[in-house]
């Protein structure tokens, strides 16, 4: 779940989603002024730098892909995503690359005295960066910088990166540990650390160093700077290039053909009504959209968002009518599901109609939104989704081994609860000999769950317990896979020596 917050000043026009993931339609300058919201708002965010490599890595790994749609600003970073976006009927206005937004940040940084972090590249980099930006800048706040040993995420010394950002109190913290290494380690600790905002941004560091030079201006305005980095780096950066360059361009005639093109309903109304409970001051609302959900009806999607944002209450959205939906409907509703979550209340999408089916299959979103043929059914997922809340691990069948089930989503939110509870069985003295973890329940899991993972088998192995994990969904299974370890689910607790340093509590 996010945290309690999203940007205070959301975007006016609206958000458009790209392979399924919902950019915000901002300028560079309006995006500055979103960053200085989140600052003076205090709370911990986190925005993303997108560009067709994000894009093509999300659509392999669901743990990318849902950091991308929970992101408080997602920003397009290459122009290949403006052309998409006029090509799907809502045209972003232009590229807002992290090379671009980091220097005018420290502009505004050195103005209004922000205190900034780097985290990441090389330390000479690092140095070199920081050294530039100063005589750039000599009121610029350099908060401090650290460039960790490189290591695999779940390898890294989590505790002492944290310990170094928390001392030095940034206001900006920017991470260049590549995609998607930077974006799972933010959303592993963001929330945490408290920095009201975290950007991961590439290869930035090395641009503000000298060390790695842009393309000239002309190559990126024509939307070509890909060509200059090709050349700087061909045998690194040659096949992505090539394998984004079929993957993206197949996926978009894909996404043009499915949501853009074919007949238009003409928009129709939408009736909002509060759902009657006798003495059910928590009542869920109940919204039916009408036949068309587009960027035409957009502008009236703040309208019928707003009810539901202002009371505080889980939505049922019926969608059973709706005939067409574009690029710019998925956005809306990504965006209405991240702040319903965002205020601890679920949204349940009632009686989906084929299209809303097929659109969401499309983009990957089936597994983000939950679904329920009717609202008796809805609002019996909103209840199992309460009792996963309250109970992410339950006792196992009775009539199986010993067993424990970990339940809804194991995430950076609720891992400290799983590891706890199940930590304080396999110390106890009446622990027992074997132990099945049951999976069948989880429906996410992200990097600190995996971190969870490994640390129990580590645990059980040095309390003589032989853990298996079983009965992973394949969301799961992604999550492992593009981590390398999924060999953790096989029935060899010894596995988890893979990982050879302790692995401390989140």
């Amino acid at each position: 779940m996010l945290d309690s917050n999203l940007t205070s000043r959301p975007p006016s026009r609206p958000p458009i989603a790209i392979l399924g993931v919902p950019f915000d339609n901002v300028t560079c300058a309006g995006a500055i002024d979103l960053i200085e919201g989140m600052i003076a708002s205090r709370r911990p965010h986190y925005l993303v730098t997108a560009n067709v490599d994000f894009l093509v890595q999300a659509g392999n790994d669901v743990e990318l892909r849902r950091i991308l749609l929970d992101a408080h600003l997602v920003l397009c970073d290459g122009t290949p995503l403006v052309w998409a976006s006029r090509f799907l009927g809502n045209a972003l206005p232009e590229r807002v690359a992290g090379a671009d937004l980091a220097p005018s940040l420290m502009r505004v940084a050195a103005e209004k005295q922000y205190r900034v972090f780097f985290l990441g590249a090389t330390p000479e980099s690092a140095q070199e960066a920081v050294c530039n930006l100063q005589r750039e800048h000599p009121a610029l706040m350099i908060a401090g910088h650290y460039s960790p040993p490189f290591s695999a995420l779940l390898e890294m010394d989590h505790e002492e990166i944290k310990r170094r950002i928390r001392h030095a109190r940034p206001d900006l913290l920017f991470v260049a540990f590549g995609c998607p290494k930077a974006e799972k380690w933010i959303a592993m600790h963001y929330r945490e650390l408290g920095v009201p905002v975290v950007a991961g941004i590439g290869a930035t560091i090395d641009f503000l160093a000298g060390r790695v030079k842009r393309a000239p201006h002309w190559m990126q305005r024509a939307g070509v700077e890909w060509l200059f980095r090709l050349a700087q780096e061909p045998r690194r950066l040659a096949r992505r290039y090539g394998r984004d360059l079929w993957v993206f361009g197949r996926r978009i005639v894909s996404q043009w053909l499915r949501l853009q093109a074919g007949e238009r309903p003409e928009p129709g109304s939408v009736a909002i009504q509060i759902e009657r409970q006798t003495g059910d001051a928590n009542a869920a609302m109940i919204a039916k959209l009408p036949d068309r959900l587009d960027v035409a009806v957009a502008p009236d999607g703040r309208r019928w968002m707003t009810p539901f944002l202002s009371r505080g209450r889980d939505c049922l959205l019926d969608l059973s009518a709706v005939r067409f939906i574009d690029s710019t409907g998925i956005a809306l509703l990504v965006r209405l599901r991240k702040r319903i979550r965002s205020m601890d209340r679920h949204l349940v999408l009632v009686a989906p109609s084929r299209c809303i089916q097929r659109a969401l299959a499309l983009m990957h979103l089936g597994d983000y939104f939950d679904s329920a043929p009717d609202a008796a059914a809805a609002r019996e997922i909103i209840a199992t989704r309460r009792r996963e809340e309250e109970a992410r691990v339950s006792p196992g069948a009775p009539d199986a081994a010993p067993a424990v089930a970990w339940r809804g989503e194991i995430t950076a939110v609720s891992a400290g609860e799983v590891w706890n509870r199940t930590r304080d069985l396999l110390e106890t003295p009446l622990r027992p000999a074997s132990l099945v973890i049951d999976l069948s329940a989880a429906r996410f899991i992200d990097s600190t769950g995996l971190r969870i993972m490994v640390q129990t088998q580590q645990l059980a192995r040095l309390r003589g317990t032989a853990l298996v994990f079983a009965g992973a969904q394949p969301a799961v299974r992604n999550v492992l896979r593009n981590a390398g370890l999924e060999l953790l689910l096989l029935e060899k607790p010894e596995l988890s020596s893979l990982i050879a340093d302790p692995i401390l509590a989140p």
